[in-house]
């Protein structure tokens, strides 16, 4: 297994960690420490484990064994509103109040800041307006959430994130339902927050070149196990793919990020003529 020492000590990691639900183990006895500061990006075929380490991650499964750590401590120990002054969490397919308007929505990430009778301050109003600036949706602000678009919409649950001013955000398929443009876009995005802010972003994605692009660490999950994580460049190889998604492939530099791209090999290739075919004769057999 490949594997890169974070530069800075890791404030969300596991240690022999297992997830599962009923019966059924997912995760086994993973370790994982979340590179500070960095984009982390998990991969790996349907059914691998993904979501389950992330859910594992943001508290919202409790281990069967091994522990999550937040900051050296085991997470499921630590007040709710503690872990969500520090950690953020966008789940696939978020639902928002029927009605509610993108600056309530934001609002509300506000809420780990208040105590039982807080009122809201000059400091909450800045969060909000830095989390909707920082999205590019302060013109939104007035618009109700069930009207927009769902490029708009994942901006806007990525503002009410923001708003909850951690320095640590877990996204489960950020680009799901969003058209190619908007995947560069939310990506784009949150590789801006990270660079301006310093954010540490831990998120599974479904599509390995764009997460080569993007990752500064990557991590490929297997049956429930870390077969490879480092680099995009340490990872993404032709054996990697194949042993985690069972895909014959290359892998070849991306003309413009420079970074892994992979080339699936199907079955059936596309028929060209042979070099040595005249085009006449080719077009004759088209005919």
């Amino acid at each position: 297994m490949t594997t890169a020492t974070p530069t800075q000590p890791a404030r969300l990691e596991a240690s022999s960690l297992t997830l599962g639900y009923t019966d059924t183990a997912v995760v086994r006895d993973l370790d994982l420490q979340v590179p500070h500061g960095r984009i982390t990006v998990i991969v790996g075929a349907n059914a691998c484990g993904k979501s389950t380490l992330l859910r594992g991650l943001a508290r919202l499964l409790r281990p069967r064994s091994g522990s999550v750590l937040l900051d050296g401590e085991a997470i499921h120990r630590l007040p709710t509103k503690q872990v969500a002054r520090t950690l953020g969490l966008l789940p696939q397919n978020p639902v928002a109040p029927e009605g509610v308007t993108v600056a309530d929505l934001v609002g509300r990430g506000r809420h780990p800041h208040h105590g039982p009778f807080g009122r809201w301050t000059s400091a909450d109003d800045e969060a909000v307006a830095e989390a909707l600036a920082l999205t590019d949706t302060l013109g939104l602000a007035d618009r109700v959430v069930d009207e927009l678009s769902g490029g708009q919409r994942q901006r806007v649950w990525i503002a009410m994130a923001l708003a909850q001013g951690t320095d640590l955000l877990l996204l489960d398929e950020p680009t799901t339902y969003l058209d190619v443009a908007h995947q560069v876009e939310m990506l784009d995005l949150l590789a801006e927050l990270n660079a301006r802010r310093g954010t540490t972003i831990v998120m599974v994605l479904h599509d390995l070149n764009l997460s080569a692009r993007y990752a500064d660490h990557l991590v490929a999950l297997h049956t429930g196990q870390i077969v490879a994580e480092g680099s995009p460049r340490e990872v993404v190889t032709e054996e990697v793919v194949r042993t985690v998604f069972g895909l014959d492939n290359r892998v070849i530099d991306d003309p413009v990020s420079h970074t892994p791209l992979v080339v699936p090999v199907g079955r059936h290739q596309p028929r060209h003529p042979s070099p040595s075919t005249p085009a006449s004769h080719a077009s004759q057999e088209i005919r």
